[in-house]
């Protein structure tokens, strides 16, 4: 179903991936434009525990709107523009 992956709490994840330097901050071991944003801070931006946080960002994972790296023992998630763009284009085309 649709509306799963696009609840009020991915669209907040997405939306401040967009741009993460304003919404982050700094990581030690990472850039968040370059490498993205440890789930860890992500669930703590949310309010929710760390498993909650990584099932949403498992699944906008899957359907390719964010990509995942690992960096040393941490995921870090930054958005994956190209697939967002095309599954805009797939909505304006009334898909």
């Amino acid at each position: 179903m649709l509306s799963t992956p696009v609840g009020e709490r991915r669209l907040d994840i997405l939306e401040w991936l967009k741009e993460p330097a304003r919404h982050f901050p700094p990581q030690r071991h990472a850039d968040l434009v370059e490498d993205g944003v440890p789930a860890a801070v992500i669930a703590a931006k949310l309010g929710v525990r760390r498993q909650v946080a990584d099932t949403h960002l498992a699944l906008l994972a899957d359907i390719g709107l964010l990509r995942a790296k690992r960096i040393r023992r941490r995921v870090y998630y930054r958005r994956d523009e190209m697939r967002i763009a095309e599954v805009a284009r797939m909505f304006e085309k009334g898909w």
